[in-house]
Formats: C-alpha cells, sequence, structure tokens
C-alpha cells in the first residue's frame, strides 16, 4: 500500500468532490479516499502494485477530472516551490475568472435593471413603461443571451454533456440545464410563432433570466474562489518564511547559493537581519533570533556557540557561524507546512453529515425540478389554465435548478477547518487532523504531566537556609558550589550554575573526594568541609522535615563538622502556568495533575499553579490506564505531557497536546503540538477549537437551511397561499451569496485573539 496526495483539476463544487470520491473508492486496490473540495486536493492510499497515476487518471478522466501529483510529496527539497508554482496557477485561473465577471457582470446588471423596471411598472402607475417594445427588448436578449449561454456558461452546458455521457451530475449539470431549458423555451416561443400559439404561451420569456442567473453565477464562483484561496494565507505565510538563498563557506571561498542546494554539513555565514537558511547549531558567534513566525513566541531569543537554529527565523543583530543539520522536508519549518497542509487536508467527523448530504444532492434536486414542472401542469392547469401553468411550471424548474446549492455544505466544515488550524499555526499551535481540533471542543478534564510540563524540568535552588547565625546565604552557596565544581552530578551542575548567577567567587580547594551515594567532600583553607545528604539522625531537624514535605530533595552543608547550612533543590514552575491553569478554570475544565513523582512534591506543586487534583506515584506504563479510568467515569480528557512516559496517555486520551520542548516519541502520539512548550497555548488551543466549531455548526445551519427554504420557495410553495412567485434572478443571486457567505463566515476565524 503506498499513500499519495494529488492535486484535483476540473473539482468546482461539493457533488465533483462526491463524485471523485465514489468513482475512486470502486476501484480494486483502494483503500481511503479523502477528496477535499477547499484544499481542492486528495489523499489516497492503495495498492501501487495494482493501481498506478495514470491508472487513476482514466478512471475519472471521463469525468472532467484529473489528478496531479503533488510534487512535495516527492521533491527532496522542500515543498515550497510546488506549493508556490500551485498558488500561481490559481491566480492565473482568478485572473480569468475576474476578466469574465467584468465583462459578464455589467450587462446582467444593465438587463437586471431593465427586468425590475418593467416589473416594477406593472405595479407601480408612478413608474413608466419601458421605452422599448416587447418584441425589440426580446431580440436584444435573445442575441446577448445565445452568447451567455453558449460561450461563457460553456462549462455549464459541458456538466450537460458528461451527465448525459455518464449519468454523473455536478452542479454545473443544474445550472447547465436550468439556463438551457429558459434559453431553449424562449428561443422557441420566438422564433417560432405556431408553436406559441399551439402551447398557448404567454409573450413573456425568459431570456433576461438566462443573462442575470448566469451573470450572477460566475460572480459567486469569482467569490467563492477568491475567498477560498485566502483561507490558505497561513500555508502561504509559512512558505514565505523560507529563505531563498544561503551564504555557504566551501574550501574557504564563501559562496551564495539557493537554499535547495545547501547540504548537510555546509557551514553557513548569517549576517544581521537576514533569515536562517536552514536548521543547524551554531559553531562560532552569537546573538539574538526572532523566532516569533516559527515558535509563536514574542520575545527575541538570544543564541551562542552550540545553540540550535530554525530555519525560516531572522537573525537580529550579531553575525554568526552555524553548520547545517536539516535541510529541505527534513527542517522544522518544512515538517510544519507540511503538518499543516495535512491537517488543513483531513476531515472532521462533524463534516461527514454534509458528505452524505452533497453526495445524493443533485439526483436529488433533479428529480424535484421534474417533479415541480410535473406538478404544475397537472394539477396548475385545472386552477390557472395552461399557458400560466407552463411559465410558472418552467420558472420554478429553473428556479429549482439554480437556487440548489450543495457548495455551501460542502464548504462549510473544511474552510472553517483551513482558517482554524492556520490561525493555531501562527500562534505555535500545531494541529495534526480535523478531527482532534473537533475533540478539543467539548473535552471537561484537562491532565498534565508534572515533570518538563508544568515545571521547566531542570533542577534549581529553591532555598538556602543557615543553620549557624554565623552564615548568609552567599557564603553558603560559595561553599556548597566550591565543592560541587568538582562533581559530574545534575543537582551539583544546578547549584554551580546558581553561584555563576550571582557572580560567586569560588573558593580553592584541595583533597576533593566523591562520597559514593551520599555527597562529596574537601578542604577548604584547611578546613574540612562536605556537601552532603542527610542521614536518617539528621532528619528531625525542623526546616529539613518542611522542605521534604514539600517534595523538594536537600543537601545539607557541614563544616568541620558542624552543621551550617541546608540548600533545597527542586523542579521550578514554568513561567505563566498559575494563569495558564486559571484560564482553563476560566473556561470551566477540571484540571488534573499525572505524575509518577510522590504525593508530596505533586501537591505541593499543585497546590502552587491551583490545580483541582492529583493522581501521584503512577508508574509510567499505569498513565495510560489513569486515562482510561477518568474515560470510563464518562469524562472526556485532555493529556497534556512531553515525555517518553507520557507517550501511551497522550495516545489514549481524546486529545494529547505534547510540548515541541519534549520527545519525538510523545509528539508523535499526540494530535495537537504546543511550540517552545508554552503551557499557556493549552487554553488558546481550546479557545481556538470552540471557535472553529461554532464557525461550523452555524455554516451548516446556514446552509442547510438556505436549501431547506430556498428550493421550495423557487418551487412556487408560497403562489397558492398569496400568489408570491420566486423569480429565477433572485436564486441565482441567492445561490452565489449562499458560498460566498460560508466562507466569509470562515475567514471571521482569521480574525479572532486567542
Amino acid at each position: 500500500m503506498t499513500t499519495q496526495t494529488y492535486h484535483v483539476k476540473g473539482m468546482h463544487c461539493a457533488s465533483c468532490a462526491a463524485i471523485i470520491t465514489k468513482k475512486l473508492s470502486a476501484v480494486e486496490g483502494m483503500k481511503e479516499v479523502n477528496v477535499n473540495l477547499a484544499t481542492e486536493k486528495a489523499k489516497l492510499e492503495f495498492d501501487n502494485n495494482t493501481l498506478t497515476t495514470e491508472v487513476l487518471n482514466e478512471i475519472i478522466n471521463k469525468y472532467g477530472y484529473s489528478l496531479v501529483v503533488d510534487q512535495s510529496e516527492t521533491a527532496q527539497g522542500t515543498s515550497i516551490p510546488d506549493s508556490f508554482m500551485i498558488r500561481k496557477e490559481k491566480e492565473s485561473e482568478l485572473r480569468k475568472q475576474l476578466r469574465k465577471v467584468q465583462f459578464t457582470l455589467p450587462v446582467a446588471l444593465l438587463v437586471f435593471v431593465l427586468m425590475m423596471w418593467d416589473i416594477g411598472s406593472m405595479f407601480f402607475k408612478v413608474i413608466p413603461h419601458l421605452p422599448l417594445s416587447m418584441e425589440f427588448f426580446n431580440i436584444i436578449s435573445m442575441v446577448i443571451s445565445t452568447w451567455m449561454v453558449f460561450r461563457v456558461g460553456a462549462p455549464f452546458l459541458h456538466g450537460i454533456v458528461m451527465f448525459i455521457r455518464s449519468g454523473v451530475a455536478s452542479m454545473d449539470t443544474l445550472i447547465g440545464i436550468g439556463t438551457l431549458t429558459a434559453y431553449l423555451y424562449s428561443a422557441i416561443i420566438t422564433l417560432i410563432p405556431p408553436v406559441k400559439a399551439f402551447l398557448q404561451a404567454p409573450d413573456y420569456t425568459y431570456f433576461d433570466v438566462t443573462i442575470v442567473v448566469i451573470g450572477f453565477v460566475l460572480l459567486g464562483k469569482y467569490l467563492e474562489a477568491r475567498s477560498k484561496m485566502k483561507t490558505g494565507d497561513a500555508i502561504e505565510k509559512l512558505i514565505g518564511l523560507q529563505a531563498k538563498s544561503a551564504l555557504v563557506q566551501r574550501g574557504g571561498v564563501e559562496i551564495e547559493m539557493p537554499v535547495e542546494q545547501v547540504r548537510r554539513g555546509d557551514i553557513i555565514i548569517v549576517k544581521p537581519g537576514e533569515k536562517i537558511p536552514v536548521d543547524g547549531t551554531i559553531t562560532t558567534g552569537y546573538s539574538s533570533l526572532d523566532e516569533s513566525m516559527v515558535t509563536g513566541e514574542s520575545m527575541p531569543v538570544d543564541k551562542k556557540t552550540g545553540d540550535k537554529v530554525i530555519g525560516g527565523t531572522i537573525n537580529k543583530q550579531g553575525s554568526f557561524t552555524f553548520i547545517a543539520s536539516s535541510i529541505g522536508q527534513d527542517t522544522v519549518l518544512a515538517r510544519i507546512i507540511k503538518m499543516v497542509e495535512e491537517a488543513q487536508g483531513s476531515k472532521a467527523p462533524i463534516q461527514q453529515i454534509a458528505d452524505k448530504v452533497a453526495g445524493i444532492f443533485v439526483p436529488v434536486v433533479l428529480l424535484l425540478a421534474l417533479l415541480t414542472i410535473i406538478i404544475w401542469l397537472t394539477v396548475g392547469t385545472s386552477y390557472l389554465g395552461f399557458s400560466a401553468s407552463l411559465s410558472y411550471g418552467i420558472m420554478g424548474l429553473v428556479g429549482i435548478l439554480v437556487i440548489a446549492c450543495p457548495c455551501a455544505l460542502g464548504l462549510a466544515t473544511p474552510t472553517a477547518i483551513i482558517v482554524g488550524i492556520g490561525k493555531g499555526a501562527e500562534y505555535g499551535i500545531l494541529i495534526r487532523n480535523a478531527e482532534s481540533l473537533e475533540k478539543l471542543s467539548s473535552v471537561g478534564t484537562v491532565v498534565f504531566d508534572k515533570t518538563g510540563t508544568i515545571t521547566t524540568g531542570t533542577p534549581q535552588i529553591t532555598d538556602i537556609i543557615a543553620l549557624d547565625n554565623k552564615k548568609n546565604v552567599a557564603s553558603l552557596l560559595q561553599l556548597a558550589a566550591s565543592l560541587e565544581n568538582r562533581s559530574e552530578h545534575p543537582l551539583a551542575r544546578a547549584i554551580v550554575e546558581a553561584a555563576g548567577k550571582q557572580h560567586i567567587t569560588l573558593d580553592d580547594i584541595s583533597d576533593f573526594m566523591a562520597l559514593e551515594g551520599s555527597g562529596v567532600s574537601a578542604m577548604i583553607a584547611n578546613i574540612p568541609v562536605a556537601v552532603r545528604k542527610p542521614v536518617e539522625l539528621e532528619k528531625n531537624i525542623p526546616e529539613l522535615q518542611r522542605l521534604q514535605k514539600e517534595g523538594k530533595t536537600v543537601v545539607l552543608i557541614e563544616e568541620n563538622g558542624i552543621k551550617t547550612g541546608l540548600i533545597a533543590l527542586g523542579d521550578t514552575i514554568k513561567a505563566g502556568a498559575l494563569e495558564a491553569i486559571a484560564a482553563l478554570h476560566r473556561k470551566g475544565l477540571r484540571v488534573i495533575m499525572l505524575t509518577g513523582d510522590n504525593i508530596f512534591a505533586a501537591t505541593s506543586m499543585a497546590q502552587q499553579v491551583g490545580i483541582d487534583e492529583v493522581i501521584a506515584e503512577v508508574l509510567p506504563h499505569d498513565k495510560a490506564n489513569k486515562i482510561r479510568e477518568l474515560q470510563r467515569e464518562g469524562k472526556k480528557v485532555v493529556m497534556v505531557g512531553d515525555g517518553i512516559n507520557d507517550a501511551p496517555a497522550l495516545a489514549q486520551a481524546d486529545v494529547g497536546i505534547a510540548m515541541a520542548t519534549g520527545t519525538d516519541i510523545a509528539i508523535a502520539s499526540a494530535g495537537i503540538t504546543l511550540l517552545k512548550g508554552d503551557i499557556d497555548k493549552v487554553a488558546q488551543a481550546i479557545s481556538l477549537s470552540r471557535a472553529t466549531m461554532r464557525v461550523i455548526r452555524q455554516n451548516l445551519f446556514w446552509a442547510f437551511i438556505y436549501n431547506i427554504i430556498g428550493i421550495p420557495l423557487a418551487a412556487g410553495i408560497l403562489f397558492p397561499l398569496w400568489g408570491i412567485f420566486l423569480n429565477p434572478v433572485f436564486s441565482g443571486l441567492a445561490m452565489a451569496g449562499s458560498s460566498v457567505s460560508v466562507v466569509s463566515n470562515s475567514l471571521r476565524l482569521k480574525r479572532k485573539k486567542l
């Protein structure tokens, strides 16, 4: 089996997507088909031993569609050139549509004004009749509508041809049948008077209706296409971050080359104000980098020798060199782009309803249109006579075919998903798929791992307590750091770093000894000094008992056999953790800490940040079981973690959120990744998911209501009650507005502040 992403050409509506899905799903050897109208892509999983791109194209070419391999799936370089070319193709197509609209819309509007003038003069005496005879108006309208139907409306006629040839109908088929029916009827009664007399047809023709409907439909398609392009702005911004060239040192010579030619191991020179071309590690120099465009972190980040740099970020001040470690699709930026693209192309479970409706929509509408004209010609003739019933029947048929809009249904979910996931990427929230985004909106319980998630994950000094009145904090830290400077223990590093930050000068030592499993000792100015674990008999010291109850690791400082002080070390709370938990509480969520740490350390930390419940001393393999227990209680759970031991729990939870500062295994198990490991982004992600689902529900509601109300109105359901009949012109205007309104509603998410 292989998975391949294709660009789909010729797909314009939800029915098109449904046709492609149906035809490809029926092919032997095809496992999964995911066609996305908003991105105009298809992700296919199939047996590559029996199926090829050429075979798949043979199947769908007959219906007017074609598949083009997404080059970003196969290219060794970045995915950016392919996306750029697709964008350019879409812009070129949009310009063609605009030119067509610029020519047809003024004509359609002029005819629309004349129509309204003629209708108004029939009902209001103050409005004079048109200064044109009906015969002359019909001839002019016929000439214009002939050009509109057969030249401008050629794609709609092609939809009819495809329907006749293959039995597959799309949105274009509906518009084509509706406008061609109105045109042919009008042309026949205008050019062949005996037919008009035989049918007892009224003088009124529908050339004007044909002109205006095609004009409005083309306007709607243009506005829809333009709006759909805007939904992908987030990807375009990410693509725009990529540097175009790099200054590389090769053979002692500085060479400027396209970024695609950079190789792993190249030494790259970066000057102030330049973009970092690829990922790597600084070898010489230091600087401050703006990483906001990749991580969402607004503050510049200081970098020195040995620090990693990310391609696409901006060097603010210093010059430095770095060695390229990740290029092409392996860079952080390329992986983010790919992850966002895949997520935007995925389907949320809520979309299944719209997909099912879109799959049967066009055949049902064709049946309703046929049923409408039959009812008007049978039942209507009994009350209104054949002539009037024929006129209303044709208007009903045209109106239904024009007003019915599967596109609003098809675009309701994917456009909101695209904008929502793109918005998340701007804030450093990477969402793996639409399903995770949907599930996150309904969670009620947030479970945090402690170490590395709520805390920094690195030990730091929290308390220094003098047990001798002659000692102060600085002198105790100086003694401890002087000894620990020779030790390789992680806690020793924390003590030495704390002394360094306070610019404390270390004492010279001699006779250094590492006391196995206990601590270190040495001589300072001929005085024996030790920094060690307290023994059992020393644990009755009140300060020591208090610190250990708080879950901290405590070392005792001893000079010449006298206990002079205590140093407590512990994991420190991340900046913003308290406000992040408070933000979750404001959203009505219950917050739980799930950790392998002892109950004292976990409870102390939980109390400091306001966590509701603590589940401590849990072994790594039991974390997933604890999540399962919460789910059995009926809770929808999101798990937030960063370590390898969190991976099973992240996978078990309804939604897993991984900190990008954590391990690759944790990130692979999660549905959502938070860049820079910012805990405050958890609440932002939930806000985003709720806002996105709210927009999707609004879109689906209006798309369904629009069709449920619009189709009966176009059929003439109000005529028996109040004598009101919806002119097909307004059906065309309504259809044009429906898709645009759905996409515009989705675009509101771009303005949301998280």
